[in-house]
């Protein structure tokens, strides 16, 4: 997604642009973003439709003392992540806990500094 793509417009302000790029404050908020960017570029929905819910999540969603700006907005685009799929179709509450327990495990196993893999 480039500085010029109008998805940008349609999402909540993102906490940290640099030349119009999003900057992660770590690789999972990085890999999320991808991931949802992904999914909609293979039409399992609209960004319109992902925008609006993502931040009615953000809307309602306070700040917790002492979180980071990338920690709050990437949390909540976790939470609605994981609520809009299931709302979609796309994945069942069993499927995600599956897929959290299976990269816990994964990462957990994985030498620093390789590649985690499930």
């Amino acid at each position: 997604m480039s500085a010029s793509d109008p998805r940008l417009a349609d999402l909540p302000p993102l906490p940290d642009l640099q030349g119009g790029e999003p900057v992660f404050a770590a690789p999972w908020q990085a890999q999320l973003f991808a991931l949802t960017t992904a999914l909609n570029e293979a039409g399992h929905f609209a960004w319109k439709d992902w925008a609006a819910h993502f931040g009615a999540e953000l809307a309602k969603t306070p700040q917790v003392s002492g979180q980071s700006v990338p920690d709050h907005y990437f949390g909540c685009w976790l939470t609605a992540f994981e609520t809009f799929v299931q709302l979609r179709g796309l994945a069942g509450p069993g499927q995600l806990g599956d897929l959290q327990r299976r990269w816990d495990a994964a990462a957990r196993s994985t030498p620093h500094g390789e590649p985690i893999t499930i």
